[in-house]
């Protein structure tokens, strides 16, 4: 298993091994209860679905709620999808918790930004924006988008205002201070993707070991 479903409660600082106080956003990672296995043989491929927070049973289709009363679990109301080793020996019903990240020094984290709604191309493209100067017409616009009599039209692409924000990010190679088990948090070094209190997906990093 190499990630877990989480909650992002906030940023605090705390002090590493060597006396330096490190900037740490602290994730509630699980535990997350598998809803349903998958295999090879029956699916095509190994996964594992789990599911994270307890959900009203009235809030849920009835298709839904029949998952969790097939795997025997409590209604969740995120789900999410992880690979698995084929001999994995993780079965539907089993709980996981913040202790499958014991010895991980790096983790992905994804999640969605925060919303910023709509933004000019100043603040949404870090565009410079004209002259400040008095007399200056142009001091935050676009400027020119296009051509004049041929083509005439807007090359697809152009970097314009709009809505800004709230988009899937994923952050890769975050630096794992601490793991409290006890607790079911993780301590991730740094800032990660969405506001307090938002969902993310806390994942083993690909490219780091």
């Amino acid at each position: 298993m190499n990630g877990l479903i989480g909650k992002k409660l906030g940023m605090t600082q705390v002090y590493d091994g060597d006396g330096r106080r490190v900037a740490v956003t602290v994730v509630e990672a699980g535990p997350c209860v598998v809803v349903q296995r998958k295999t090879t043989a029956c699916d095509g491929y190994d996964a594992v679905q789990v599911g994270f927070e307890d959900q009203k049973e009235s809030r849920l289709n009835k298709p839904t709620l029949a998952r969790f009363k097939q795997a025997g679990v409590d209604a969740k109301r995120i789900i999410r999808e992880f690979r698995v080793d084929g001999d994995s020996e993780i079965k539907q019903g089993d709980s996981l918790s913040v202790g499958i990240f014991d010895g991980t020094k790096y983790v992905d984290v994804s999640g969605i930004s925060k919303g910023r709604g709509f933004q000019g191309v100043v603040k949404r493209h870090n565009m410079r924006g004209g002259r400040m100067s008095h007399g200056g017409h142009s001091k935050r616009r676009v400027g020119s988008i296009g051509q004049c009599s041929y083509p005439a039209n807007v090359a697809k692409g152009q970097r314009m205002p709009g809505h800004m924000g709230r988009v899937k990010v994923t952050q890769q190679n975050l630096k794992v201070v601490a793991v409290r088990g006890d607790e079911n948090l993780l301590l991730i070094q740094g800032a990660i993707p969405g506001a307090n209190g938002s969902v993310v997906m806390v994942s083993k990093a690909l490219k780091k070991t």
